[in-house]
């Protein structure tokens, strides 16, 4: 009986994609000696928004955050996303700060780093893959799944080679759009297992609908593992329900390692927490079902709560079906990037932009003349040369990895932080995010001096 690894991931990407990464830690410290106890191969609990939602929005500080859960969570290893050079910021940083990062990241407990970039360039991940095998952790290579003209089963079976060839531990494909159709899936995983030797896993999320059925061909593909939401936190922008895909499995002839009393006592937790976030309103209805439309304008579901509360703000919800429209016409004068953070936020900013302008590029946001520099790494297909030309106007493309352009920054960091923080993890959450860092920092330093 084959096994089928679950990653659980209500701690981050279902926590992400339906409030938003609106999670204390408060919220869930409970439940974690028993998620730790449920047989998850395992936790994803820290990257992607978690970082920034934790110092902008949370009061918390994020290392202290995944030292709390390490504790309370040390069998099960603990898994987290990183975007390759970009780290869990929205721009690239240099070398070295790449590998302090990640170097206190294992030092905080972190056991699996799934590491992608936004535009599938390699290069960008070279250094962060080299750091995580060097200290020891899970070097999960991640190829972003995407559908466009210039992206088919051969291009992804490429990447996944190189991928292993780069050191990957494991592979996985990561659909963050939910994109990816059942036939295709199966197609797909069955071509990366003949073509590489190490594991390889789904991600995916139930956007569209199509996850459960996807991430079950999949595994009669031959995938090792896929990722599932606790029920109370599934579905919708979020992945598929852990405890359904468990019974279906293991149904079919697999095992997943799971024991249901315990999932069943996770899931009864998380249901009144969920209810306090639909009651708050930070849980917005439009993200709890699927919504086949987004298979032509391609939105993840961080991606399309963000741009909803966004528009909330703006009092400008009524203009949602025009950017939703809008987004894929940019994407196409991108050149067909993926649509994942930061190329999700990007692209998704500058449609709102677009729309709400009344004029398409009236406005052209600095991360998109960044992009046609090169600064996030290569266009990967044709991209609208008009375009091009009114965000780069006079400056010239890079030729080469922006990262190289880049002069170290960690220690130079450091030393100019001195009077606000001794602290290398402080160091590191401002080099993240300077001002949010900043103003955390002082409000802690604050209150230490007061109480």
């Amino acid at each position: 009986m084959r096994k089928v690894n679950i990653t659980e991931t209500v701690l981050r990407d279902a926590n992400q994609s339906l409030i938003a990464t609106r999670l204390t830690y408060e919220q869930f410290a409970p439940i974690l000696e028993e998620l730790d106890q449920a047989g998850y191969y395992s936790l994803e609990v820290w990257g992607g928004a978690t970082f920034d939602s934790c110092l902008r929005y949370l009061n918390e500080d994020p290392w202290e955050r995944l030292k709390k859960i390490k504790d309370k969570a040390a069998k099960t290893p603990l898994q987290m996303l990183l975007r390759g050079q970009n780290l869990l910021g929205y721009k690239h940083y240099p070398d070295d700060v790449v590998r302090e990062f990640i170097k206190m990241a294992v030092s905080y407990g972190m056991d699996i780093i799934r590491i992608f970039d936004a535009l599938n360039d390699l290069r960008n991940i070279e250094v962060a893959m080299d750091e995580t095998i060097k200290q020891g952790a899970h070097a999960q290579g991640a190829l972003v799944y995407t559908v466009s003209p210039i992206h088919d089963v051969k291009n992804f079976e490429t990447l996944a080679k190189q991928l292993e060839e780069m050191g990957a531990h494991s592979i996985c494909i990561k659909d963050m759009g939910g994109l990816i159709m059942p036939q295709v899936a199966y197609d797909l995983v069955k071509n990366v297992k003949n073509a590489v030797k190490v594991p390889v896993y789904l991600h995916t999320h139930c956007t569209n609908g199509l996850a459960e059925m996807s991430c079950l061909k999949a595994v009669e593909a031959g995938a090792d593992g896929i990722d599932c939401a606790i029920s109370s936190f599934s579905s919708g922008s979020s992945q598929p329900p852990t405890e359904t895909m468990h019974f279906a499995l293991e149904n079919a002839g697999y095992t997943t390692g799971l024991a249901h009393t315990t999932l069943q006592n996770i899931n009864d937790f998380f249901k009144p927490v969920r209810e306090e976030f639909i009651a708050s309103g930070v849980m917005d209805p439009k993200v709890l079902t699927p919504q086949p439309e987004a298979l032509s304008y391609q939105i993840p579901g961080g991606m399309l709560s963000n741009m909803i509360s966004q528009l909330k703000a703006q009092n400008a919800i009524d203009k949602l079906d025009a950017v939703l429209n809008e987004v894929p016409r940019v994407r196409e004068d991108l050149g067909y990037p993926p649509l994942v953070t930061p190329m999700s936020q990007m692209v998704g900013t500058q449609a709102t932009a677009n729309v709400l302008t009344g004029e398409r590029y009236k406005v052209v946001l600095k991360e998109i003349i960044a992009y046609f520099r090169g600064e996030y790494g290569k266009i990967p297909g044709k991209f609208n040369e008009e375009v091009a030309k009114k965000a780069l106007r006079s400056k010239q493309p890079l030729t080469t990895r922006y990262a190289d352009t880049l002069e170290p920054a960690f220690e130079k960091t450091k030393e100019a932080l001195k009077d606000l923080t001794t602290r290398d993890e402080d160091v590191l959450s401002y080099l993240s995010f300077p001002q949010v860092a900043e103003a955390f920092i002082k409000n802690r330093n604050k209150e230490a001096a007061e109480g």
